[in-house]
């Protein structure tokens, strides 16, 4: 385990920000936006969650446990970034920008 953090931002509540632990922040993008389109009409989460799930480090996110609640830090940290669209679809729908 590491001691570094990285500071993440929720589009839904501005400018609160979360201080998370780096090395799988880290790993948990670089898997995500490997997962997602680059344009509309981009995938449901639980399609991306599919095709991530087997990129991400096995010692960080063993057998794939707490890789939800990371997903979803992430996918909202770089939303607020603005490096992600959510498209108003039901289900919701993310692409890269």
């Amino acid at each position: 385990m590491t001691d570094e953090k990285v500071t993440v931002q929720n589009p839904n509540t501005p400018g609160r920000t979360e201080n998370v632990r780096a090395d799988k922040y880290h790993d948990m993008r670089t898997a995500l936006l490997n997962a997602l389109p680059t344009s509309a009409p981009g995938l449901p989460f639980a399609a991306v969650k599919a095709a991530f799930l087997p990129h991400l480090s096995p010692t960080l996110f063993a057998d794939g446990k707490t890789a939800g609640w990371w997903a979803k830090c992430v996918q909202l940290d770089l939303e607020a970034k603005g490096l992600i669209t959510r498209l108003p679809t039901k289900p919701l729908t993310f692409h890269k920008n």
